[in-house]
């Protein structure tokens, strides 16, 4: 029970960056000849509370999925102890993925920075 809060408590924050992300992605205006310098700066500094939000989510989901991971994969080792090895390599590829996931989430901060 206590993993589906948790779960909801994380998909409701990802809608919500997602959502405030959403303006970042607009098709900018065309500003006026005045407001180059200092809409140049808001932009370079929205680029980076986006790339600071995305990869702080990323890697605290990460650290939560991970830690839940091992969490269950300890319990199981503790109940079947013959089968330890077995485990231990699903939860190595588990985390494999987990932790590609968050790299995923660094590529996209990297590609917002110096692409977009």
């Amino acid at each position: 029970m206590k993993h589906k809060k948790v779960c909801a408590l994380l998909l409701l924050t990802f809608l919500l960056a997602g959502l405030f992300a959403v303006p970042a992605f607009a098709a900018p205006m065309e500003p006026a000849p005045d407001m180059v310098a200092q809409s140049e700066g808001q932009i370079i500094s929205g680029k980076a509370i986006a790339c600071g939000i995305a990869v702080g989510l990323a890697a605290g989901a990460g650290a939560v999925a991970m830690g839940i991971a091992v969490a269950k994969s300890n319990g199981s080792i503790a109940r079947q102890p013959e089968s330890a090895g077995e485990i231990r390599s699903t939860l190595m590829l588990g985390l494999v993925f987990i932790e590609t996931a968050i790299i995923y989430a660094l590529l996209v901060a990297i590609l917002i920075i110096f692409v977009l």
